[in-house]
């Protein structure tokens, strides 16, 4: 069993609550933290922008990934957000455990 984080981005607390709640209570996450007061600077359609974001983090297994961003990509409000996965060499063998068994694997 491999586990990944996927990290994130939202443009408000509230859109990242909803994708949060939907993606642990889909069981394609253990657990998703949610960071606020991020500041973005990136170029967008030729200009640069310079936003406030919100960080998701989602803990889950490498097979849940791609389901997990096919559901974040249907419930964001960004043209094309950004959905990355990370994938996790070692840690706590009981907690990468529990991650495993919250979605089902």
């Amino acid at each position: 069993m491999k586990v990944n984080f996927v990290y994130m981005t939202a443009g408000s607390r509230e859109e990242a609550g909803k994708i949060g709640q939907e993606l642990v209570v889909s069981k394609l996450a253990a657990c998703v933290n949610i960071l606020d007061n991020m500041n973005s600077i990136y170029m967008w359609q030729g200009k640069v922008q310079n936003d406030a974001e919100i960080v998701l983090i989602a803990k889950t297994t490498e097979e849940r990934v791609p389901l997990l961003v096919e559901k974040v990509k249907s419930l964001h409000s960004y043209d094309c957000p950004c959905i990355v996965s990370i994938p996790i060499a070692g840690g706590n063998p009981a907690f990468l455990d529990w991650i495993a068994e919250e979605v089902g694997e």
